[in-house]
């Protein structure tokens, strides 16, 4: 392994579970249980505490009731990874973490899985808000999985036909210099789309698309709806506009979504090269939590790693579970 893990917790259970500690805990023990602060008390096993309060008094450890619980990897193990899925900015194949750290295949895919689960942001508020610019878009990747009869024979014919009605549909929502939220939707519809950019999108933001005709009511809704036509090879434009009292000359684009489709793309075809339709909405959150976490919002690796540890807190995926 190279120098970037050369610190003790990346080498050493012991250290490993103290850093968590550290991330996790950073006011004391919380009791998983009952969820009392710093009222625990070390046991005799090494990283087992109990909670002090009257009406629980049970035994807990750091990584209860989180995407590591009950793992039989190596604690340092899994803070290399962590460090490795959110450094990469395209991503890490469950075939190298195998390699890297030397466990089994499958469990560095399961492991893969449950670090993009933590990554997964929720209970967010609206994006942007007064003076900030939202683009929206949508791509389509992979293929619509049958599931035998009507449907798969359906899906083999649009491949047949070409187009996009056989794929996977994605809208991405991007805030001009801020973050990126991304949804596996089931086509370009008004109904699709459109509550989804009302529950995301704050009502002061300019909102700026392509011309499909699925965004034509959206300034209604908003701010101010600017379009940028692609069909007639038109890709930025400068235009102003009074809002209130004041004058604003923005270059009218989609190229920041765009953008991150590119680095969407490029990992998801380069690096995991296949993604079942089902756990597609895992990779979008992983790609979504880099993209807003990175180094030009004032992010550091260190830093994305530390914040994909803290939301694993509340979430596990277990095999028996839906994956």
């Amino acid at each position: 392994m190279t120098d970037v893990f050369s610190a003790p917790h990346f080498r050493d259970d012991s250290a490993a579970r103290e850093e968590l500690e550290r991330i996790m805990w950073p006011d004391g023990p919380i009791c998983p249980h009952c969820g009392v602060i710093n009222h625990a008390y070390a046991t005799k096993r090494e990283g087992v505490y109990r909670c002090a309060e009257k009406g629980c008094r049970k035994d807990f450890t750091v990584t209860m009731r989180t995407v590591m619980e009950r793992s039989k990897i190596a604690l340092h193990k899994w803070l290399q990874a962590f460090a490795l899925m959110t450094a990469s900015k395209k991503g890490i194949s469950a075939h190298q973490l195998h390699r890297m750290l030397d466990i089994g295949y499958e469990a560095a895919w399961f492991m893969a899985h449950r670090i993009r689960e933590a990554m997964r942001l929720g209970g967010l508020s609206p994006m942007g808000g007064p003076g900030g610019i939202v683009e929206v878009d949508e791509t389509y990747i992979g293929t619509v999985e049958g599931e035998g009869g009507k449907k798969a024979a359906r899906s083999r014919r649009r491949r047949r036909q070409g187009g996009w009605t056989h794929k996977n549909a994605v809208l991405t929502l991007v805030e001009r210099g801020g973050r990126a939220r991304s949804f596996h939707i089931d086509g370009k519809a008004i109904s699709d789309i459109m509550p989804i950019v009302r529950e995301n999108v704050a009502r002061e933001n300019a909102v700026m698309t392509d011309e499909a005709k699925h965004y034509y009511d959206v300034g209604d809704e908003f701010a101010s709806h600017h379009t940028v036509k692609h069909s007639e090879e038109e890709y930025v434009r400068h235009e102003a506009w009074i809002e209130g009292d004041k004058l604003h000359i923005e270059p009218i684009h989609t190229n920041t979504v765009e953008g991150f489709y590119s680095i969407f793309k490029r990992g998801m075809k380069g690096i995991y090269q296949h993604c079942s339709e089902k756990h597609l909405h895992r990779y979008l959150a992983e790609y979504d939590f880099r993209y807003s976490h990175r180094v030009a919002l004032g992010y550091n690796d260190g830093e994305r790693k530390t914040l994909a540890i803290k939301n694993a807190v509340g979430k596990r995926l277990t095999y028996r579970g839906r994956h």
